[in-house]
């Protein structure tokens, strides 16, 4: 049965992906449609693509009304996305999730539960944590665990994976916290989580099932290094 006084808005941040888009959004609705106790609506936000993306979102806003919606920025950037497209919904929870779907769904539940039900404020997927089950090449966990060692040193912070792309938050404090997170682009995640954690937001963890997507596009090294100049801003304040 519905909890139809909750809804959700669960938000694809997508740049040229045409190939894979539709099936990802198909294979999101039906598993909403089966295990989604609360009003739910996706979200493609299209950020600059260049490709066939733009019509394909088009086409399935059009077969799917008020299940599926979409909005297009010219400009690029993963954060940049989820900011325009969190501060414009009205939904109680905000989601987001990476198009290619690398995270198991069957996280969805417990994550939206814990913000719905419970005093949690943001939630987020973790590779890291006990129960996680992740298949990936192993330069990439390399680097991932890495890059989570170095927040911790910097930070002390309790949550254990800033980087999955698997993350939920609730209206209030996205409102509270999105204008003071500064940066566009793939540190937008962590400069969240941080931020809340200094906050006093209560942030909510579920070890994931995640599968690499061999076909990403994501540059792991130049990413990773606009990451450790995020951190350095963050740890001197900014």
């Amino acid at each position: 049965m519905a909890h139809t006084d909750y809804s959700v808005d669960i938000v694809i941040p997508v740049l040229n992906e045409e190939q894979q888009l539709e099936q990802s959004v198909l294979a999101l609705r039906d598993f909403l449609q089966a295990s989604c106790p609360y009003r739910w609506q996706i979200v493609v936000a299209d950020n600059g693509s260049t490709d066939g993306t733009p019509q394909i979102c088009h086409d399935l806003r059009s077969r799917f009304p008020g299940e599926v919606d979409f909005e297009r920025l010219e400009q690029r950037g993963r954060g940049r996305a989820l900011r325009t497209a969190w501060l414009k919904s009205n939904a109680d929870v905000l989601c987001y999730m990476d198009v290619d779907l690398s995270t198991n769904l069957r996280a969805l539940p417990p994550l939206l539960a814990a913000l719905i039900h419970s005093d949690y404020s943001l939630g987020t997927g973790s590779r890291l944590m006990h129960g996680a089950i992740v298949t990936r090449q192993w330069k990439r966990e390399m680097i991932s665990r890495a890059y989570n060692f170095l927040i911790r040193l910097l930070f002390w912070h309790r949550f254990r994976d800033a980087q999955c792309g698997f993350k939920a938050i609730t209206r209030q404090a996205a409102h509270e916290l999105i204008p003071t997170v500064r940066d566009n682009e793939w540190f937008f995640d962590t400069e969240l989580l941080l931020k809340a954690e200094k906050r006093g937001y209560r942030i909510f963890e579920v070890p994931v099932e995640w599968i690499e997507d061999l076909g990403t596009t994501v540059k792991i090294v130049k990413t990773a290094w606009q990451d450790i100049k995020g951190l350095v801003r963050v740890r001197l304040g900014g």
